[in-house]
C-alpha cells in the first residue's frame, strides 16, 4: 500500500496547524492592538503607549547595539510568576500593548542586572545620572554593570570654564586636573531611552493593584 499521499497530507496538516498557531492567531490577537485612551487625574485625555521621542528612539538602538538586553529584561512578571512587583520593578505585569511602538522588542532573557521596564519611573527625576553609564560603581553600590566610557569624551577644560554637561566624578573615576568628561550624542540618546522606560499605566488587560483609602468608611 502506498502511504505517500497520507504522509504528504500529514506534513501539510502539521505545517498549516503550526502556521495557524504561531503566526495567524497571534497576529489576529495582537495585530489589532491600539493605544489605550483614558482620562488622567487632571481631566486630560491621554493615550498609552505614546511613541518615543526621536532621541529616545535612537537611544533604543544604542541600547540594542551595546548588548544591554543580554543582562537586563523589560518584562515584569505577574505576582504569581515571581517577585518582580514586590521588588518594585513595576506596579503591574508587562503586556504586549506596552511595546506597541517598539520596532524591536527588547524583552531580554537574563537578569544579571535588574529589570528595566520601569527604570525611568524608578529614577524619580527627569535627569538621568550619566555617571551610571560612565562609571556604574560610582553611582550604585555593588553594581556589576559594564561601564561604557567610549560613549564619553575626556577633554581639557575650555578657557570659558567647565561644560554644564561635565560629569561630577570622584576618586579613581575623576579625570586628571584640568580635564573634564562630557557625554557624546550616543550617551545622551541612551540616557533619553532609559528615562523613557515606564509602564505603570493601568490597562484593561493589566490592572494596577487597588490601594486602600485610609479615610474610607469601614
Amino acid at each position: 500500500m502506498n502511504h505517500g499521499p497520507v504522509l504528504f497530507l500529514g506534513l501539510v496538516t502539521t505545517l498549516v496547524a503550526s502556521w495557524t498557531g504561531f503566526v495567524a492567531l497571534p497576529h489576529r490577537q495582537l495585530g489589532a492592538l491600539q493605544p489605550d485612551i483614558s482620562t488622567n487625574a487632571a481631566g486630560a485625555i491621554v493615550a498609552y503607549p505614546a511613541a518615543r521621542s526621536g532621541e529616545a528612539a535612537q537611544g533604543a538602538e544604542v541600547y540594542r547595539s551595546l548588548g544591554c538586553v543580554a543582562c537586563h529584561t523589560q518584562q515584569v512578571r505577574p505576582e504569581n510568576g515571581g517577585g518582580d512587583i514586590a521588588r518594585g520593578w513595576g506596579k503591574r505585569r508587562t503586556v504586549a500593548r506596552d511595546h506597541l511602538f517598539d520596532p524591536t522588542v527588547l524583552l531580554g532573557s537574563s537578569r544579571l542586572g535588574p529589570d528595566l521596564a520601569n527604570y525611568g519611573e524608578r529614577l524619580g527625576t527627569n535627569a538621568f545620572p550619566l555617571v551610571r553609564l560612565y562609571h556604574p560603581s560610582s553611582a550604585a553600590t555593588h553594581s556589576t554593570c559594564a561601564p561604557v566610557p567610549f560613549l564619553f569624551e575626556q577633554r581639557p577644560i575650555r578657557s570659558s570654564g567647565s561644560s554644564p554637561e561635565a560629569l561630577v566624578l570622584k576618586g579613581t573615576a575623576a579625570p586628571p586636573v584640568g580635564s573634564e568628561v562630557v557625554p557624546t550624542l550616543r550617551a545622551r540618546q541612551l540616557a533619553a531611552y532609559l528615562r523613557s522606560l515606564g509602564t505603570s499605566v493601568e490597562l484593561p488587560e493589566a490592572l494596577l493593584p487597588q490601594v486602600e483609602d485610609a479615610n474610607a468608611p469601614k
